[in-house]
C-alpha cells in the first residue's frame, strides 16, 4: 500500500448536502484554495471534510489540535534511534509531500505560534519550510489545507488572528433544518422518522436555551447517540436524559427543563 493510499477514504461517508457547499468547495479544490469550515458542535463539519475528500479521491489528514500542540508536532522532528537520529515528517508535512487534504480540526485550540507554520502553504508560496531539518518543502500540486473551529467558543486567548483568516476561503455551517435533521438522525441510526422527529424536537429546545444558560445547544452528534440508544433497546427518556441533556449541563435547572420537554415529546 502506498503512502497515499493508507490516507484514502474508503467508504462513502453518509453526508446530507444541505446548501450549494459541496460545489463551492470543489470549486475551492480546484483552485487549491485554502479552507476555512466555521460551525457549532457536531453540526458536521468534520463529516462534510471526510465526505469531499472522498469524493474527490483525495487523500485525508486529519489533526485534532488542542492546547499542547508544538510546531513540531505538526512539521516533524527528529528522533533518536539505535542508528542515531532520524527525521520524522509530521502529519502537515506528510499531507504537503504526497498531495493530501491536511485537516485541522477546531484549530483555536492551538497556540498561535504554533498555527503561524501554516501560513507560507496557504499563500502563493505554497511551501513549508523544516528550519530544523534546513529543507524547503514544496507542496504536491494536489495539496490542500482545511481547518475547522467553533466561533461560538472565540474569546481573546482563543481566536484566530486576522492574519491567518485573510487566508482562508471560508464556509459557515450551521444545525440543519428540522427536516433536514431527522432524515440525517433517521438514516445515520435507522430508527424511524417519527422517532427521530421526537428527537429533533428536544435539541431545537434546547437551542433555544443557548445563551439563556446553556454554551452550546445540542448537537446532530448527540441527536444520533441517543437514537443508537434507543435502537439498541434504551428506554427513550433515559436515552434522552444520558445522550442529550447529562453531556451539555450541569445547571440543576436546565436539566429539569430539558428533562421537563424529554418528558412532554415522549408522554
Amino acid at each position: 500500500m502506498s503512502e497515499q493510499e493508507q490516507y484514502n477514504i474508503k467508504e462513502e461517508p453518509f453526508y446530507q448536502v444541505q446548501h450549494d457547499e459541496v460545489g463551492l468547495y470543489e470549486a475551492a479544490y480546484a483552485a487549491r484554495l485554502p479552507v476555512m469550515v466555521k460551525g457549532p458542535t457536531g453540526c458536521g463539519k468534520s463529516r462534510f471534510v471526510e465526505y469531499m475528500a472522498w469524493k474527490l479521491g483525495k487523500p485525508l489528514i486529519t489533526v485534532a489540535c488542542n492546547e499542547d500542540m508544538t510546531a513540531s508536532d505538526l512539521v516533524g522532528r527528529y528522533l533518536l534511534d539505535a542508528n542515531g537520529t532520524r527525521w520524522l515528517d509530521g502529519p502537515l508535512t506528510t499531507a504537503a509531500r504526497i498531495g493530501a487534504i491536511c485537516y485541522l480540526d477546531e484549530i483555536v485550540e492551538a497556540r498561535q505560534d504554533t498555527t503561524v507554520v501554516i501560513h507560507p502553504l496557504t499563500d502563493h508560496r505554497r511551501t513549508l519550510p523544516l528550519d530544523k531539518k534546513g529543507e524547503l518543502v514544496e507542496a504536491h500540486p494536489d495539496f490542500q489545507l482545511v481547518i475547522s473551529y467553533n466561533p461560538g467558543y472565540q474569546s481573546l486567548m482563543k481566536d484566530l488572528k486576522q492574519s491567518t483568516k485573510q487566508r482562508f476561503a471560508a464556509f459557515e455551517f450551521d444545525y440543519p433544518t428540522a427536516a433536514v435533521e431527522t432524515g440525517i438522525v433517521a438514516t445515520e441510526t435507522g430508527i424511524d422518522t417519527e422517532l427521530a422527529a421526537k428527537l429533533v424536537q428536544i435539541g431545537e429546545t434546547a437551542r433555544n436555551l443557548k445563551g439563556h444558560g446553556l454554551d452550546e445547544g445540542i448537537s446532530t452528534r448527540l441527536l444520533t447517540y441517543a437514537a443508537t440508544l434507543i435502537k439498541g433497546g434504551v428506554e427513550a427518556k433515559a436515552a434522552c436524559r444520558m445522550a442529550l441533556v447529562r453531556p451539555i449541563t450541569d445547571d440543576a435547572d436546565i436539566r429539569d427543563t430539558l428533562d421537563h420537554a424529554i418528558n412532554a415529546v415522549f408522554a
